[in-house]
């Protein structure tokens, strides 16, 4: 157990080494050196290790592992001083690969311009993922890594005061895991902003969601090993959520419309409240079921649930958006309902539910979705639109409301 201050005296060359990141460039002799001696670091690290990287731009050409060893620290001089450059990466899936590691910390860095996804952790217990930086530095493209900050079937997870650029699925992304928390963010230009998937007990709070395809999405996916429930989206400013969807055909967020601020999609138990949205093209919050995904022809397990279900929508403010929605059809009925200048109201529901689990034409009051302060479109889908109207009425019920998450790391 120590501190391993690796690299010293690369920080004092720093400024030789700006610009260095640049497409094209040949890795020199001396990035070569320091990449070894970062590889080794997390290769050869005991329980209780934090290693620091200083303040520097240093090229990386393979992906970097760490496995098995708990209680590791990486920390870098800052999320703009310390600076891993992947441009010219040749080997590995992951910028960052950490696998079975518990109380494991990144901090106070930046990882940029991957092959894939860029910052991995998997199968990991108490997760801190604090002022870090990840970004595809060319802008939203399709031949960008899928995922920036990707922790995924771990527990107790804290992602903090970081900023996730330009990944061509999401920028912040939690899946199969449990006790989540995601705050003080900021996710912009990637396809999805935020998102937390087939995951327990996540409190998504005091982020910003910008210029991404959609700002915050909560999704339940099948041939999962678990279902969701239980997650929060509470203060966060959600905006101009406009981008084209830059995703790779075929993957999930694919189908999700440019212009969409929270997203649902066959979710169970989730808050949406005292979150400002504002200027998402298509609607601020759209609830969905898998049938309306672009998945429907997917072979679908016996005990996956395709309908969102206990969703509840506070008070939140609203301002602008719905009035370009993406897509013709989705314009096409907009303009049906609501004329050539209208718009969307706040909150567009699919329309799908569970007629089987309907009591007297409702679902029972514990799996319902309810709305507050908010018109709602239904949007009919199951029968193709032929009967969408407003129907916030139908919406105006309670629930019983969720815990915080609370995170001893």
């Amino acid at each position: 157990m120590g501190v391993l201050r690796i690299g010293l005296a690369v920080a004092a060359s720093s400024a030789v080494l700006a610009g260095c990141g640049d497409r094209g460039r040949d890795v020199s002799d001396f990035d070569r050196a320091y990449q070894q001696t970062l590889m080794e670091a997390l290769l050869d690290a005991q329980p209780g290790d934090v290693i620091e990287i200083p303040a520097g731009h240093f090229l990386i050409e393979r992906g970097l592992s760490l496995s098995g060893v708990d209680g590791v620290t990486l920390r870098g001089a800052g999320a703009d001083q310390t600076i891993l450059s992947f441009a010219e990466q040749r080997q590995g899936a992951e910028g960052l690969l950490v696998s079975g590691s518990d109380d494991f910390t990144i901090e106070h860095l930046a990882i940029e311009d991957t092959i894939g996804d860029a910052l991995k952790i998997t199968d990991g217990t108490n997760i801190v993922i604090r002022g870090i930086r990840v970004e595809w530095t060319n802008g939203p493209s399709t031949e960008n890594g899928a995922y920036a900050i990707y922790p995924v079937q771990s527990e107790n997870i804290l992602i903090e005061n970081s900023i996730a650029i330009g990944a061509s699925d999401a920028g912040i992304y939690v899946g199969q895991s449990d006790n989540i928390i995601v705050r003080g963010n900021i996710a912009e230009y990637n396809v999805a902003g935020i998102e937390i998937e087939n995951s327990r007990n996540a409190d998504v709070y005091r982020n910003i969601a910008r210029h991404n395809t959609g700002g915050i999405l909560v999704f339940d996916m099948p041939h999962l090993p678990r279902p969701g429930f239980g997650t929060r989206v509470f203060n966060n400013e959600v905006y101009e959520n406009n981008t084209d969807n830059f995703g790779h055909a075929g993957t999930p967020v694919a189908g999700v419309p440019a212009g969409t601020g929270v997203l649902i999609n066959s979710g169970d138990g989730v808050e949406i409240f005292d979150n400002v949205l504002t200027n998402n093209r298509t609607a601020h919050i759209i609830i969905s079921s898998f049938f309306s995904s672009g998945f429907e022809n997917l072979e679908l397990a016996d005990d996956y649930d395709p309908y969102p279900e206990a969703i509840f929508v506070g008070s939140n403010v609203y301002e602008g958006g719905g009035g370009n929605p993406d897509g013709l059809e989705l314009q096409a009925l907009r303009i049906a309902l609501f004329g050539p200048t209208g718009r969307f109201p706040p909150v567009v529901w699919d329309g799908y539910a569970d007629a089987d689990k309907m009591i007297d034409g409702a679902l029972p009051t514990d799996q319902r979705l309810c709305v507050a302060g908010a018109e709602v479109l239904n949007a009919d889908l199951p029968n193709d639109a032929a009967n969408a109207r407003l129907d916030g009425e139908a919406f105006r019920c309670t629930l019983p409301r969720l815990s915080s998450v609370a995170l001893e790391l």
